[in-house]
Parts: structure tokens; C-alpha cells; sequence
């Protein structure tokens, strides 16, 4: 019985006791009701409604107390924020367009691997910008060494990244139609800009190009622009399409993702770019730890590529100037010296290592619980990844952004572009290894020279402040080659911590 509910007619009184009943007396309390005058019917319904609603409002006084035991199903009748409501995607909030007088379209086709490309595309939407005209979305390189057929949209969120910048520079997919017919009759210009040159170079002899002629094709873009000595605007703008503009498409993003929870669920991660690969040392010429055999491939291997312009070198002077990437072995020396743990989790974020297990050996006995992507994910996973180096390298990326230490035994384009993010992200730690440094002292080690408690404690002291932390970039007047990368350390657009920027 609920309540007992009472009112008076003509001196009587009467009660409605409310059971769970059979169908009998269900239908013996029916006909009572049905029975009475229309007067006491209207009283009762009168009643009943007050008392509900008098239920309802001090249930919903008491909110914080009962609604969420009582009524956190009921959505129509109680609104609280631990209610799970069916989510709705949020309204992405575009920049407003920039209005400007567009002095033509520039087209560009980037060369190299992704983060040489990525590099790229950040200094042509900063000349775009700063030289008010349209790009046109970056054709990215098919023809390097990877033969990868990766289209822009294949790798990076092409409308986020259109749509993220429209407030800078117009960017379009395409060339309108009638431009597309003038280029494929052969009425635009291409060239390839002089390399490190300033945005006056840009203003002097390419504005006036595209003033011409309309459409303008850079058809190399790597390290076209300056280091230093820009405008501030200009490095803030390389800024946003670095770390805001660039996004992945969400199944790189979703594989990284899973990578990442892989590798935290056992702890922490140390990612190490081992970039020990047959092309890296083709180019490079280092053969450091190879037999003849290897060697001889190496060697064929740099004269079949004709861009790849010095082919005489000696490997061994080349190690000893600190330009070669570190050998897996030397690796192993250098990571234990640090101070590594044995035991922690190491994702090699490379291709396939030159000389296989012979020359993973060291470093495997060293730290066993090396583990690569294909460790980690099924074939399913990667299937789609597979003769695409560049959406393969995307994913090492993520992994190595979020890697509680990265460690790079090269200073190639990854290694620099992955610095300068987590130097973004809050200065993460990055062990930058001085080579040279090391293969003279691991040469004195192997030999003797020195004994392991000398080299090692030798290689903490000369590491201790190489970890990512603030610095000036370097600049050499007259040499931007030889000076530090502007993606290594964009100091720019750094949210600096306490510490005193170092001059070195």
C-alpha cells in the first residue's frame, strides 16, 4: 500500500488503498471509482495531480541528494552534468577568411621523406602568406628512394588543414580550371629556389614571377627558407602549420593511439631512432661495422641515384667528424653508459636495420625488451602501411612525440623535426648524442684506453645538459647551412620555462 488518500462528501469518508492485486480486485476498484458522481471523480483527479506534482518539485529540490539515484535514467525530467547524453560532434570554429589581392597560385612539389616534406610545406605556406597568393596543396615525392605513392590527403587531414589556415593564406585543393589548362599547355614557370635564402629573395625574383605568369612551381622546397633573421611573423606562422595545422588522418592517428597504450600499459617507453638503414648509409657513404660484401652494395647503391652527388668517401674520416649515424653496437654502449635501464622498453622507431639480426645483436643482448611496431600491432594493423614509408614514418612519429625519452643516433630530418615538437610540447627529454665525441671515446674504450667506469661517467657529464632543454639557436653569419635548424629549435614560439636560454 502506497498512501492512504482521504477527502470528505456529504460527511462521509472514503479510502483508495493501491495493491499489487490480481485482476479481480483490479477490476472490483475500477468499477467503485467508475461508480462515484462526477464531482468526487473530478476531486480525486484534482488531488491526485497536486500530490503528484508536489512529489515532483520536492524530488527536484533535492536533486544534488536523490536525482542522481533516483532519476538518472529519467533525461526528460532531470538534467545533471554526470548524465551521459548522446554526444554530439562540436562546431569546429573557423578563423575568418583573410581578404587580400591574390598575386597568383603557387603550385610545389616537395622531395625527400615525410619530415623533409613536412619542413617544407611549412616554409611555402609562409612564403604563400608573407607574398599574398594561393597554394595549391603540396604534391608530395614519388620518386626517392621509397617509391612511396602517398598522396598529401593520404597522410595528413587535408581539410584540416585548409580550413585551420584560411585565416593566413587561401589554399586550394586544385588549380581553378582554366589555370589547370594553361599548365598543362606548358604556360607557367618552374624552378628551384636557391636554398637558405631570406624572404627578400622570395619578394625580388619569385613576386615578380607570379605576377607574370600566374602559376609559379617550386619544384624543390627543402631548406628554401632561412633559419634566422626573419620576420617574427613569419617564424610564428612556420609555427602553426608545424604543431597545429599538420594532423594526421585519423587512421594514422588511431594506430598511433594503440601503439602508445601498448607500450604504457607496461610502463614507461624510451624511443630510439636508430636510423642504421640502407639508404642512410648508402648516401651517407659510413660503413663503419659492415663487411666487403656490404660495403660493395652500399657503394653500387650511392652511384645509381644521380642526386646523390658525392660518391667518393672515406667512411672512416667521415665517422670520426661526427657525421656518421651511430652502428647498433656503438648504440648499445652509449644507452648502458647513460645509464638506461636494462630493462625498459625500447621502440626502435626505424626501417628495416642494414645487416639484420647479425648487427642487432649487441644491442638486443643489451636491452631485451626491444620491440618495433610489427611487435605490437597484428598484420591487420598495417596492412594498409605496407610499400608506404611515409604514412609508416608518420606513425613512428607519434610514438616518438609521446616517448618519455628520445633518443636519436643521427641528426637527420625526423630526428630534428621530432626535437623541435617535443621542445613545443613542454621541452620533453631528447638525449641530443654528440657523435663525435663519442666514436673517439668509444675507439679509446674498445682499445683499452679507457675503463668502463672513465668512459661512462665521461659520457653522463658531456650529456647531462644535451637533454632538450632551452637554448639559443646557433647562428653563423654568411653560413645557414652550418647553423642550427629552425625545426630543431623554433625558439620562437616556445613557451620558455625558468631556465636561462644557453647560448651554445
Amino acid at each position: 500500500m502506497l498512501k492512504m488518500w482521504k477527502t470528505e462528501d456529504s460527511g462521509e469518508e472514503w479510502e483508495m488503498k493501491l495493491k499489487l492485486c490480481g485482476d479481480g480486485k483490479f477490476k472490483k476498484l475500477k468499477t467503485s471509482v467508475v461508480s462515484r458522481s462526477p464531482m468526487k471523480l473530478w476531486m480525486t483527479r484534482a488531488i491526485t495531480t497536486v500530490l503528484l506534482w508536489t512529489c515532483v518539485v520536492h524530488l527536484m529540490s533535492m536533486g544534488e541528494t536523490w536525482g542522481p539515484r533516483l532519476l538518472k535514467s529519467w533525461t526528460s525530467c532531470y538534467s545533471h552534468q554526470d548524465v551521459e547524453l548522446i554526444s554530439v560532434p562540436a562546431e569546429v570554429i573557423l578563423p575568418p577568411k583573410r581578404v587580400y589581392k591574390n598575386n597568383g597560385y603557387l603550385m610545389v612539389s616537395c622531395n625527400g621523406g615525410l619530415n623533409q616534406m613536412r619542413a617544407a610545406i611549412c616554409d611555402m605556406v609562409a612564403i604563400a602568406r608573407y607574398l599574398n597568393v594561393t597554394l595549391i596543396v603540396p604534391e608530395l615525392d614519388k620518386t626517392s628512394f621509397w617509391n612511396d605513392p602517398s598522396e598529401f590527403q593520404d597522410i595528413f587531414d587535408v581539410h584540416h588543414f585548409i580550413a585551420s589556415l584560411r585565416g593566413e593564406v587561401r589554399i586550394l585543393k586544385e588549380l581553378p580550371p582554366r589555370l589547370k589548362t594553361r599548365v598543362e599547355l606548358g604556360l607557367f614557370y618552374s624552378l628551384p629556389p636557391v636554398s637558405w635564402s631570406n624572404i627578400s629573395y622570395y619578394t625580388h625574383q619569385i613576386l615578380p614571377l607570379l605576377q607574370k605568369f600566374k602559376v609559379v612551381h617550386l619544384n624543390k622546397t627543402d631548406a628554401r627558407l632561412a633559419n634566422n633573421g626573419l620576420p617574427l611573423e613569419i617564424q610564428k606562422l612556420r609555427c602553426r602549420v608545424n604543431f597545429n595545422a599538420f594532423k594526421f588522418t585519423s587512421k594514422i592517428e588511431e594506430l598511433g593511439r594503440k601503439v602508445v597504450k601498448i607500450l604504457r600499459e607496461k610502463g614507461p617507453f624510451l624511443v630510439l631512432h636508430l636510423r642504421y638503414e640502407r639508404d642512410m648509409l648508402a648516401f651517407s657513404g659510413c660503413t663503419h661495422g659492415c663487411n666487403d660484401e656490404e660495403v660493395e652494395k652500399l657503394t653500387r647503391m650511392r652511384y645509381a641515384y644521380p642526386w646523390w652527388k658525392e660518391k667518393v668517401i672515406n667512411s672512416e674520416m667521415k665517422r670520426k667528424e661526427g657525421l656518421c649515424p651511430l652502428t647498433p653496437e656503438e648504440t648499445a654502449l652509449v644507452l648502458t653508459a647513460l645509464g638506461i635501464d636494462r630493462n625498459v622498453q625500447i621502440y626502435i622507431a626505424a626501417g628495416e636495420i642494414y645487416g639484420g639480426e647479425r648487427r642487432m645483436k649487441t644491442l638486443m643482448e643489451a636491452f631485451p625488451n626491444l620491440v618495433r611496431k610489427e611487435d605490437l600491432l597484428e598484420p591487420s594493423d598495417l596492412k594498409f602501411f605496407q610499400n608506404h614509408s611515409s604514412q609508416m614514418a608518420a606513425l613512428d612519429y607519434l610514438v616518438s612525440l609521446e616517448s618519455d625519452i628520445f633518443v636519436p643516433t643521427y641528426d637527420g630530418n625526423m630526428a630534428k623535426v621530432v626535437e623541435g615538437h617535443r621542445r613545443f610540447l613542454g621541452f620533453k627529454k631528447t638525449s641530443l648524442l654528440d657523435r663525435k665525441l663519442l666514436v673517439g671515446l668509444i675507439d679509446e674504450y674498445n682499445k683499452g684506453s679507457l675503463s668502463w667506469d672513465e668512459f661512462s661517467s665521461t659520457v653522463k657529464e658531456t650529456h647531462a645538459d644535451r637533454m632538450g632543454s632551452p637554448k639559443m639557436r646557433v647562428v653563423i653569419p654568411d653560413k645557414p647551412k652550418d647553423e642550427d635548424y629552425f625545426y630543431a629549435n623554433p625558439q620562437e614560439c616556445l613557451q620558455l620555462l625558468d631556465e636561462p636560454l644557453r647560448s651554445t
